[in-house]
């Protein structure tokens, strides 16, 4: 099958960020399947127009279309828009059996639609974030034309979908309540490396020692994006609680918008650089040496109902490293971490969550046995070689017998 697949945000190994589509890409190449990624190129560059790169059994189509975090939500908009167009044009020049288009930005439909309908083959789109109702949850989008825009895409991806894949159960619903019909809605969560993320104790003790974090620390970490909806000041305000803890040391590993505010914070509470350090982001390569040096891995939003059906890369990786994991949300991660005592739901109160880390801390074996059932559930539930096969069978299904 030639399949066109569509991610803005497609990451390899040796950047940062999320892997799911080239994990994803790269097992239907593996599979027999001729892959097409249709992305974009976000670092500095001189080339402007389109370039190709083979991945690991994948060709790669990248525009240089500057991206980052810390850009104005009306940049990132340019930047959704003008990849969309140049996109479209793109992928209707591929050949293909099926088009097949992830979000976040939920933009990425309009190439995807159009590629579909001029090839006269079939679309599967798959959801990230349930868009736009986080952008207008956390303040993003105000406009209420821009809100109506937003909803009328959502309603147009869906209508041109052969099927949707939802990240979670949360997302499925949230589909669902859109029209779309429940029968054509496949849930395929995030997934476990777990190959990646086998704990290496040799490799944690040398991130360690690079970081001069002492063996018998507990340490405490974030991964990831540094974004306003991430609200990582809360760990700050965590560390400043336990300054007078000496068991406990805090790490926030990435780069965002709120990176510089995390960095004030931190230096206002006389933490930054004593009980709590700052790292810029790492080629996810490198991620499983650094998760190996962590005893308690941690997942964090800010106290938005809609955020409760996420379904976060760093969840899965901390899984699958053999951490106990900390959330300080509810939905399904919270269900999960309970049902299968891999971890803990923290406080919404800095403070709390301070009391229920130093509990935790109190108990001996409770962070290493958190741990080796977060691995347990990573290897039962979210094999990523099981849940790409559940991809290729919804491409498949809905490309149809005349493929």
């Amino acid at each position: 099958m030639r399949i066109i697949y569509l991610h803005q945000y497609f990451n390899t190994p040796e950047s940062g960020g999320s892997t799911r589509s080239f994990e994803v890409g790269r097992r239907l190449a593996a599979a027999g399947h001729q892959v097409d990624i249709v992305t974009s190129w976000r670092e500095p560059t001189v080339r402007t127009s389109w370039f190709t790169t083979e991945e690991s059994g994948m060709r790669v189509h990248w525009l240089p279309v500057r991206y980052s975090n810390n850009m104005s939500y009306l940049a990132r908009m340019g930047a959704f828009v003008k990849f969309a167009v140049r996109a479209a044009a793109r992928a209707r020049q591929i050949d293909g059996e099926i088009v097949f288009a992830t979000s976040t930005p939920l933009t990425i439909a309009i190439p995807a639609v159009y590629a579909a309908r001029r090839r006269g083959i079939p679309m599967v789109f798959e959801v990230r974030d349930l868009w736009p109702d986080l952008p207008i949850a956390i303040g993003a989008l105000k406009n209420p034309l821009l809100r109506m825009a937003a909803r009328a895409l959502e309603r147009f991806s869906y209508a041109n979908s052969a099927a949707v894949i939802a990240l979670s159960p949360g997302m499925a619903e949230g589909i669902v309540r859109s029209g779309y019909p429940r029968e054509r809605v496949v849930i395929v969560p995030n997934a476990a490396d777990l190959d990646l993320f086998r704990r290496d104790a040799s490799s944690g003790l040398e991130f360690r020692r690079r970081m001069g974090i002492d063996e018998g620390k507990i340490l405490v970490a974030y991964l990831g994006t540094l974004g306003r909806i991430n609200g990582v000041c809360y760990l700050v305000r965590i560390a400043a609680a336990l300054k007078g803890d000496a068991r406990f040391v805090f790490l926030a590993m990435g780069d965002g918008q709120e990176r510089e505010q995390i960095v004030a914070l931190a230096r206002a509470e006389e933490v930054l650089e004593r009980n709590f350090l700052m790292h810029p982001t790492i080629a996810k390569a490198r991620v499983p040496a650094v998760l190996a040096a962590v005893d308690v891995a941690t997942s964090l939003f800010l106290p938005i109902p809609e955020m409760e059906s996420n379904s976060a890369n760093k969840f899965f990786d901390a899984l699958a490293a053999g951490c106990c994991v900390a959330i300080n949300y509810g939905g399904w991660h919270a269900q999960l971490l309970q049902s299968a005592g891999a971890g803990i739901r923290l406080n919404s109160d800095p403070r709390l969550a301070a009391a229920q880390l130093q509990a935790l801390a109190d108990e001996p074996g409770r962070i290493k046995s958190a741990g080796l059932n977060a691995r347990v559930l990573a290897e039962e539930n979210f094999s990523r070689d099981v849940l790409a096969a559940k991809i290729d069978a919804v491409l498949t299904g809905a490309a149809g017998p005349s493929r």
